[in-house]
């Protein structure tokens, strides 16, 4: 089965380099003319986070298709860094010992980076669950980029760190799974590079 997962667009706060999790806004201009100048891959289905930036998102990329919300795949709560960025945080003593520790702390009365990365794993779990039983090849997750980072972590093989996964907006990757080694209980999956999406423009030249 190959599966896409795919970052939302742009919105106000990403603009600003912010921290936004479970902060509910939607694509700003940019990120909404960015998804109409892509070609993205064709899917069976299409899940999203019930978040407002991956619901747009979905429904501009595959407008004829049905979007399944999981809500397991939301962004990380980032507690009282939430829609800040670091020059708003910059002295406050909570955010240095956070960078000190290369992000593995807990967010202050958000979510813990151990919490959040199971919460992905068993939206990722649902979603595949789900396509098997339904016999879909292939199928697209409209999520954040702390979601994807959270799946590859903890299933790509051969294994790369959290941090190695990160992805502009817009942007993702194409992973396959094996339908029946997962159903064994083998919990891992292939990437096979970055999403690849076309241009308007280079289709009309194809």
């Amino acid at each position: 089965m190959r599966l896409y997962l795919i970052r939302h667009s742009i919105t106000y706060g990403n603009t600003l380099g912010r921290y936004i999790g479970t902060t509910d806004e939607p694509l700003c201009q940019e990120g909404i003319e960015l998804l109409q100048k892509k070609i993205y891959p064709g899917a069976d289905a299409v899940y999203a986070s019930p978040l407002k930036r991956c619901t747009q998102t979905a429904e501009i990329i595959y407008p004829e298709k049905p979007i399944h919300i999981i809500e397991d795949l939301a962004e990380c709560d980032f507690g009282i860094f939430e829609n800040k960025n670091y020059l708003e945080l910059d002295g406050n003593e909570d955010y240095q010992r956070w960078i000190d520790s290369g992000g593995t702390l807990p967010f202050p009365c958000g979510e813990s980076q151990e919490t959040f990365r199971s919460r992905c794993l068993r939206g990722f779990e649902r979603v595949a669950a789900d396509c098997i039983r339904e016999e879909k090849r292939s199928a697209a997750l409209v999520v954040h980029g702390g979601t994807i980072m959270s799946i590859l972590d903890g299933l790509a093989v051969p294994h790369e760190d959290f941090y190695f996964w990160q992805v502009k907006n817009a942007r993702g990757y194409e992973i396959e799974l094996d339908e029946q080694q997962w159903n064994k209980g083998k919990r891992e999956v292939s990437v096979c590079g970055k999403l690849k999406v076309l241009t308007a423009d280079a289709l009309k030249q194809l």
